[in-house]
């Protein structure tokens, strides 16, 4: 018996090397390249739906990881979100297929009447050509630093029906809503979820600020496409981001150090970004020293850290460069109205060679075009920026 399985054992060992021989390496290289390309949310299943539909194509993500798109035969969408949300787009005109997993939240083309509650996801619509589809905002037009969002609201297209949290549900059910777009935050407020979801108004809560990749989150503008049959121009459009980022991959470092700030209206403290939060890792991405890469807690929900200014100025009184977040610190116009946040700024270096940046109030608003700020950050890092000091998301300070 033990010689028959010692035989056994052998012959499978030498089929083992044979095949390993006919498999060339290049073959086995590339099925890695393929496999660590796919996402956690998107590995195929034989029964996605739980219907016994087969799966005829997948999109192929780039950087994002907390999505996935399959497409079935008839046009119809399965997108799937790492939070373990899954929804079915059913083309216009069609009727939902039978015996389907009974979590799969149906959405119906053509989609319109949306409910917008996560602020960043507005510039994906709007690249798209489907701002027009959001009547129904959580951010008010003084708070959208997208012209059409804003446009939009000041010609009653766009109505604000209150805080994520607080929402006014007579307003939603009224418009006929289908589908309410959240943020994360909408976690913290279930019963909101609830209630609309009883209401018969599908929540899907974007997943984009758990990517790790600035792209990542760039690329959710071919995730919100499917919803609308625009995968071909959100691809074109995203790879204009990844080139961006690779014509400054291409470069070398620029050994510059950066400090990105602001100091907190109502305690006075600095307010940095951990080095895990994608600002930080844009700015390394662009060739810049982030002075604060090592500060991180481990906690995912927080992407910045607050200080006393007495250890801010340890670490970064010498940064060649500082960027000041106005989006929450406040707006500033010169130089001397930093420093009269807190007269010790005055003896940083980079406030002392006119090497202050600041963000616009856009920044956070323009998902679509990180791989241009990326670039900007660049420039600014190479000093390209010097000659105009004002670029798309950020000016200097005179």
């Amino acid at each position: 018996m033990k010689r028959c399985v010692a035989l056994c054992l052998s012959l499978a060992l030498s089929l083992g090397i044979l095949s390993g021989c006919a498999q060339p390496a290049a073959s086995s290289a590339a099925q890695s390249q393929a496999t660590a390309s796919s996402t956690a949310a998107s590995a195929p299943a034989e029964d996605l739906l739980g219907n016994g539909w087969a799966v005829e194509s997948s999109m192929e993500l780039q950087y994002a990881t907390q999505f996935s798109v399959d497409y079935f035969e008839g046009g119809y969408k399965l997108l799937s979100l790492s939070n373990g949300d899954r929804f079915l787009v059913v083309p216009e005109g069609a009727s939902l297929p039978e015996g389907i997993d009974p979590d799969i939240v149906p959405l119906y083309q053509p989609l319109d009447n949306l409910y917008l509650a996560a602020s960043s996801a507005m510039s994906l619509f709007d690249s798209l050509g489907h701002a027009d589809k959001i009547r129904l905002s959580s951010t008010k037009e003084t708070s959208w630093y997208i012209d059409s969002a804003k446009q939009a609201m000041a010609d009653g297209q766009m109505v604000y029906v209150g805080a994520y949290n607080e929402p006014d549900y007579e307003m939603l059910v009224n418009a006929g809503c289908p589908l309410a777009v959240e943020s994360r935050m909408i976690d913290e407020a279930s019963e909101v979820k609830s209630k609309l979801e009883e209401l018969g108004i599908a929540v899907l809560t974007d997943q984009s600020s758990l990517e790790k990749h600035p792209l990542g989150r760039s690329e959710w503008i071919r995730f919100y496409a499917a919803l609308f049959n625009e995968e071909e121009k959100a691809a074109e459009l995203f790879q204009q981001q990844v080139d961006f980022l690779n014509e400054v991959a291409s470069a070398e470092a620029t050994g510059k150090t950066v400090a990105f700030f602001y100091i907190s209206p109502s305690s006075g403290s600095v307010v940095v970004r951990k080095g895990s939060d994608y600002i930080s890792k844009m700015l390394e991405l662009a060739g810049g020293d982030y002075l604060f890469s090592d500060l991180d807690d481990g906690d995912p929900e927080s992407s910045t850290e607050p200080m006393e200014m007495e250890a801010f100025f340890a670490a970064a009184k010498d940064a060649d460069y500082l960027i000041y977040n106005t989006s929450v610190g406040g707006d500033l116009a010169t130089t001397a109205d930093l420093i009269e946040q807190n007269q010790l700024l005055a003896e940083f270096k980079a406030v002392q060679e006119g090497n202050v940046w600041c963000t616009k109030r856009n920044l956070y608003q323009v998902t679509t075009e990180l791989g241009q700020m990326i670039q900007s950050f660049h420039e600014i890092f190479t000093g390209e920026a010097d000659e105009t000091g004002d670029l798309p998301y950020l000016y200097r300070l005179p």
